[in-house]
C-alpha cells in the first residue's frame, strides 16, 4: 500500500486520486490560515517554485481541528493564501486528521509514522516518487529545514 492508493476531495468536492501524482515527490501538509505557523505557506511556496520542475509537488489539506485555526470555507482559504503568499501548489477541501472523523489517508499517514497523532497545523509527510513515505516533519520544522530532504528524495 501506498499513498497512490487513497482518493481525497478537491476543493470542489470532486475526487481525486493521488494516483495522479504517481512519480512525484510529495510534501503532505495540514495547514491553517490562522495558525502561528501560517508564515510557512510562504516557505512553502518558495520550496514548490524552486523543485516543482523536477518533479516536486505540495499537497495542502486545510484542516480546522486545531483552535479553529482555519474557519473560512474552502474558497476563503485558497483566497487568503492566494493573495497574502502567493501560493499555487494544490490545495483540497478542508479535513479532519485526527479522530473518527480522519480522512483514510492521514490514518495512513500516522500509522505508518508509527501511529503518534497529528499534533498541529502545518505537520509535514515527505513521500518519495514510489509513493511511500521518507520522514514525518512536526509542524515546527520549517519548510527551509527540510529543503535538503526534499533534494534527496528528487
Amino acid at each position: 500500500m501506498s499513498v497512490y492508493d487513497f482518493t481525497v476531495l478537491s476543493q470542489k468536492g470532486e475526487e481525486v486520486s493521488l494516483k495522479d501524482f504517481e512519480g512525484k515527490v510529495l510534501l503532505i501538509v495540514n495547514t491553517a490560515t490562522h495558525c502561528g505557523f501560517t508564515p510557512q505557506y510562504a516557505g512553502l511556496e518558495a520550496l514548490y517554485k524552486k523543485y516543482k520542475e523536477q518533479g516536486f509537488e505540495i499537497l495542502d489539506f486545510p484542516c480546522n481541528q486545531f483552535a479553529f485555526q482555519a474557519m473560512e470555507s474552502d474558497d476563503g482559504i485558497n483566497k487568503v493564501c492566494s493573495r497574502k503568499f502567493g501560493t499555487t501548489f494544490t490545495r483540497f477541501k478542508k479535513i479532519k486528521v485526527n479522530g473518527s472523523d480522519a480522512i483514510p489517508l492521514y490514518k495512513y499517514l500516522t500509522e505508518q509514522t508509527g501511529g503518534e497523532r497529528i499534533k498541529w497545523n502545518f505537520t509535514k509527510f515527505l513521500i518519495d516518487r514510489q509513493g511511500n513515505i521518507v520522514k514525518r516533519f512536526s509542524s515546527s520544522v520549517t519548510p527551509e529545514e527540510i529543503e535538503t530532504s526534499v533534494a534527496a528524495a528528487l
